[in-house]
């Protein structure tokens, strides 16, 4: 993969394009990506997979509706444990994998141990989320969040 100068990553404006349909449109057929990228099927192939081998493309997905399926109320989940020992973590991030409602999940610096995106139906729904997360052994606090209005929501990176 050629480098152009001005992209870090090492991939070039061909390489980007793919990147750029693919996050758009991973169903898209290949001969209408070569169209796209302005290239023939043979070397649009090639690309595709030399960047699915170096980790540029990692997989192939459905984008599914999480408002229909789950609910449209998002909440931000700051979670503070009582002790910060792998054994803990290790708990807390299990029993929190086990919960559907948890969209995403990170482990922090600063004030909160960690940060959930979760998506529920209602306020009656989160409650019960959060009785969930409570029962958790090592919560010691929880500060809850709600979204009032999403502006950025990327599946992929913008290039």
């Amino acid at each position: 993969m050629a480098n152009d100068g001005r992209d870090p990553t090492g991939l070039d404006k061909l390489d980007l394009k793919i990147l750029r349909s693919l996050s758009e449109d991973g169903r898209v057929t290949w001969s209408d990506l070569a169209d796209r990228i302005g290239l023939t099927l043979t070397p649009t192939l090639k690309r595709v997979r030399r960047l699915e081998e170096t980790g540029f493309i990692q997989g192939y997905t459905a984008k599914l509706d999480e408002a229909r399926l789950k609910g449209t109320m998002v909440v931000f989940v700051s979670v503070t444990l009582e002790r910060q020992v792998r054994e803990a973590l290790e708990e807390f991030e299990e029993n929190i994998a086990a919960l559907p409602e948890v969209m995403s999940g990170f482990l922090m610096s600063g004030g909160a141990d960690y940060l959930l995106r979760v998506v529920v139906r209602d306020l009656e729904h989160y409650r019960m989320l959060l009785d969930s997360i409570t029962r958790i052994h090592g919560v010691a606090h929880i500060q809850s969040s709600f979204a009032l209005k999403a502006i950025v929501n990327r599946s992929a990176p913008m290039m």
